[in-house]
Formats: structure tokens, sequence, C-alpha cells
């Protein structure tokens, strides 16, 4: 197994602007950690969502930025997207070809919107998917839809993702196997 951490939307709008994460607590300090703890075993992705026509993630604003903490660590690439999948009109896959990857790690956010799509991206393309369930995080939800507390949307997820797509694993785990 050849694997790659991808460190999904680490940006201060989850901190700082309109979309603050909120579940599972402590879910930046243990990204924080699987990117120590991938520095030098393995490549360390660093993706960043932006925007030009919509208030959140407008690129070259300060929530568009990258989480000071994660943006001082190292990484072997940077992308930027514009849609929810990191494989969707970016170098990701042709990248992880190149270098004979054939897992990712998702870790970042938001685990039901970039997480989720991500990790099905992966598969959909032949990747194995490992999904950090403690290094991912998400928000409460309500719209016209319904409502969601973070933590069901969160479980929810999780329990789709081990269903047929991704090994969900706690960042725990997962660093003991690097």
């Amino acid at each position: 197994m050849s694997r790659a951490l991808l460190v999904i939307d680490v940006q201060n709008e989850y901190f700082t602007g309109a979309l603050p994460i909120t579940y599972p607590v402590g879910h930046l300090d243990r990204i924080l950690a699987v990117m120590d703890a991938a520095e030098g075993r393995i490549p360390v992705v660093v993706i960043q969502h932006h925007t030009t026509d919509k208030p959140i993630f407008r690129k070259g604003s300060k929530e568009w930025e990258l989480h000071p903490e994660a943006a001082g660590r190292p990484h072997d690439l940077r992308i930027e997207k514009t849609l929810p999948g990191s494989f969707t009109n970016t170098p990701l896959e042709d990248w992880l070809r190149k270098r004979g990857i054939d897992t990712v790690t998702i870790a970042g956010y938001m685990t039901h919107m970039c997480c989720d799509t991500t990790a099905r991206q992966a598969v959909h393309r032949g990747f194995k998917a490992e999904f950090l369930s403690d290094a991912t995080g998400t928000l409460p939800l309500s719209n016209s839809a319904g409502r969601v507390t973070a933590e069901e949307l969160q479980q929810s997820i999780l329990c789709a993702q081990q269903q047929f797509l991704s090994e969900v694993l706690p960042s725990s785990e997962w660093i003991g196997r690097l």
C-alpha cells in the first residue's frame, strides 16, 4: 500500500468565518497530529477551496486563507479547488498516479461535503480511501430539508462511508499504522 494524506480545506472560514466547525471536539488538534505524523513518511496534499462569486471562501480573503497552524506545516503539494470534490478540475489524480499512490487518507472539513465527496471520487477512480473519524469535522445544519445536529451528521456520514466506500478509523489508529 502506498498512501497519501489529503488535508482538505483547513481554512479560516471554519474558525473565524461563516461556517464554524463544532464537532468533534479537538478536530483541529487531530488534523495537525496526522499532518505531523505523516511528515517524511508519506506525501501530504493540502487542498484549499475558493470561490470568486460567493461571500464564503472568497479567494484572497482572510477566511479563504489556510488556518495558520496548518499553513505552517510541511506538505508535498497544494491544490486549489472550486467544487466539493478534490479531484474535480485539479491535478490531484495525475499527481497521485505518477507517484504510485493507491490509497488516500481523508482529513479536514467538512465531513459531509468536501471530505465525503473526495472519498467517493477517490473510490470511483480506483483508489482505496481511509476516512479519519476524528480528524474530520462538521457543524449543525438547518435548512428547508430539515435539521440535524453536528454529531448526527458526522455519525451518518461516517456510517455511510464505512458501508461501501472507505475504511473509517480514528486518527490514533491511523498514526499507529505509519
